[in-house]
């Protein structure tokens, strides 16, 4: 059963192979027996899941029923759930129970989505690693001493360990992308506005977006189908209609055009993982695509930029995390003053603080247009490299990540390494493209990520590409060596 893609569960529960409840209780058996490894997830909702399989199944009896019905999922730990515990994975919001649901929440349940629990993450999304968590760092199921990647670390490896068959993640500075890569499954951030960031736990605006993960390109144009559209709750969102996702993916990519940056191939890309990007261009252009070397001349700005932009955003998002309203309150405050300073120093961790500390700095006056307005001009400067670039291609492929997954501890204390390894998935956040990874071979018995960028709104042409890569590779369907043992409970259910 945990070979399963969506599509198959999917076609399962259509057939009445299975039922929802039998394929929710595996699962969480899995989850049980596996996770004590793995640390994916922070709050398992094995009670509330089995009612909403057992709902699901009712309403499939009935003969009238969604997509999503009875399929089990997993949320990131940064969308609001409705009377379940929404950490951030962090200790200022580990007694946190949001009253609401997040837009993405609410519509995977409108779908008939089975929620398996809430996936571990880097701490307010602010890490590349998984290292931050309040909750224990997050291991990579191809080598448990290696990271997964971040912030979307705990919703990949889920993945990856077959602890779900999908999940959300979120996307700042690729987030959703470099753990698809380091994991070794598919991961997907869309245009900006294209899915609500309503009840999304913000960590930078206009940076972060919410995404689809799973192990295939056909997974995530079905789990995109329900997360896309417009949401008025979310002042961010598009006003745009929502195409089926799935529609193209059988189409060929025989003639289409694949801008390769020349900086994307430089001095720090691993020469293997560079080796295996270039195979993967390679078996594209047997299809029938094309490959045209373009520029983008300011991709070096693109970490100084964002490591301005986003601690900038951070410093105004968190301030509301005081101890006066929600959140972590320190015991026995001498004063209004003391509450404040202590709560915040006990319920953020270390980069958390870093990351304030720089926006705080980056906005106060005499600074603001030094560094801010500086790097928002360099945003701009950004942006129109990508314009330009989309008026002679199609899409834009190289790698996801410059490694491939890294040891524990090897970059935690050094930021700004740790900064470089979301090089090549920075620049799209910046200037709002959809992007995605795929993977597309192994370094060191490590999973390769090969990233797709789009142009504007075009998300089912990067799902069209990546799916016929998947057509003719086996990358994505690797499990890793540990991962294959069976569960002791999946008898009836294969």
């Amino acid at each position: 059963m945990h070979i399963k893609t969506i599509a198959s569960i999917i076609s399962g529960l259509n057939s009445r192979e299975f039922s929802s409840v039998e394929v929710t209780q595996y699962y969480l058996n899995r989850i049980q027996q596996l996770d004590g490894i793995y640390n994916c997830y922070i709050t398992v909702n094995e009670e509330f899941a089995l009612a909403q399989a057992k709902a699901s199944d009712k309403q499939r009896a009935s003969g009238n029923f969604p997509l999503f019905c009875g399929v089990p999922i997993a949320h990131k730990d940064i969308f609001c759930t409705k009377g379940v515990r929404t950490s951030c994975g962090s200790k200022m919001l580990d007694n946190f129970i949001p009253p609401y649901d997040a837009t993405v929440v609410e519509k995977f349940y409108h779908s008939g989505a089975v929620v398996l629990g809430k996936t571990n993450m880097d701490e307010f999304a602010m890490g590349s690693s998984n290292e931050t968590s309040f909750y224990g760092s997050v291991k990579n199921p191809w080598d448990t001493n290696t990271v997964p990647g971040g912030s979307s670390g705990g919703s990949a490896a889920a993945i990856a360990s077959h602890l779900t068959p999908g999940a959300t993640g979120t996307d700042t500075g690729g987030s959703i992308r470099q753990p698809a890569a380091l994991c070794g499954i598919t991961g997907l951030k869309p245009t900006y506005g294209r899915v609500s960031r309503w009840g999304m736990i913000a960590f930078a605006s206009s940076l972060d977006q919410a995404g689809p993960m799973a192990r295939t390109a056909e997974d995530c144009a079905l789990m995109l189908n329900v997360m896309a559209g417009f949401d008025p709750k979310d002042s961010t969102s598009i006003n745009k209609s929502v195409p089926d996702y799935t529609l193209d993916l059988s189409h060929t990519v025989e003639g289409l055009k694949i801008g390769v940056p020349k900086e994307y191939f430089q001095k720090g890309l691993n020469p293997e993982t560079e080796k295996a990007i270039l195979e993967a261009l390679s078996q594209l252009e047997k299809q029938g695509a094309s490959l045209v070397s373009i520029d983008l001349p300011h991709t070096n700005l693109a970490v100084p930029a964002y490591y301005v932009i986003a601690p900038a955003e951070a410093s105004a998002n968190l301030s509301r995390f005081d101890g006066v309203r929600y959140g972590h309150r320190c015991e026995n405050p001498i004063d209004l003053r003391d509450m404040y300073m202590r709560s915040r120093a006990e319920g953020f961790g270390d980069e958390v603080k870093r990351r304030i500390l720089v926006g705080t700095y980056c906005l106060s006056a005499g600074y603001y247009d030094a560094y801010y307005r500086k790097a928002q001009q360099v945003r701009r400067l950004i942006k129109q490299d990508f314009v330009s670039a989309f008026e002679s291609v199609d899409v834009i492929m190289g790698p996801t990540s410059p490694t491939p997954a890294f040891e524990f501890g090897s970059k935690s204390n050094d930021p700004i390494a740790m900064y470089l390894e979301d090089i090549f998935t920075i620049a799209t956040n910046l200037a709002g493209l959809p992007g995605m990874s795929v993977p597309c071979g192994f370094v060191d018995k490590k999973p390769v990520g090969l990233q797709i960028i789009g142009n504007y709104f075009e998300e089912a042409r990067m799902l069209n590409v990546a799916h016929q890569f998947q057509c003719v590779t086996g990358w994505h369907q690797q499990i890793p060596e540990g991962v294959k043992l069976s569960s002791e409970n999946e008898e009836g259910v294969n």
